[in-house]
């Protein structure tokens, strides 16, 4: 098991999922979506660029299949999503497309826009502890 990160002193594991799908016609959309600059995006991409935090490496607007999604971490497989107000009307889609992502290996962790926007220090507390729970490594775990 190769350990990517520490977070806490808690070793994090590296959980690459590869051969992930593709759909390069959704490739237009993504420019759209970095370009609208929706706050809460923006608010939280500041925290996670350039691998400020914990050194862990995030894309926005990642294609994953058929979806959009507003971040991911290929090196542990773990999608971001900003709920806004639009996701209100959207509960059902919102479930297909988590189980999607859930059935290629992926987890994912979401947040309101809302959060992002008025507590964005206990939204990352609860990355960082989402982090832990699903990668971290377990004293027992053998460690390279």
């Amino acid at each position: 098991m190769e350990i990517l990160t520490q977070i806490h002193g808690i070793p994090i594991r590296r959980n690459f999922v590869e051969n992930l799908p593709y759909n390069s016609r959704l490739q237009i959309y993504v420019r759209d979506k970095r370009k609208a600059g929706i706050l809460s995006e923006v608010l939280f991409w500041k925290q996670v660029r350039a691998r400020t935090f914990h050194t862990i490496d995030f894309d926005r607007q990642r294609i994953i299949g058929n979806y959009i999604v507003d971040f991911y971490v290929k090196t542990l497989g773990l999608v971001i999503e900003v709920d806004g107000s639009s996701h209100d009307e959207k509960q059902v889609y919102d479930g297909i497309r988590q189980a999607f992502l859930e059935s290629l290996g992926l987890k994912v962790f979401r947040v309101t826009d809302f959060d992002v926007k008025n507590n964005l220090s206990v939204v990352m507390r609860e990355l960082e502890d989402f982090i832990i729970q699903h990668y971290g490594a377990t004293p027992s775990s053998k460690i390279l």
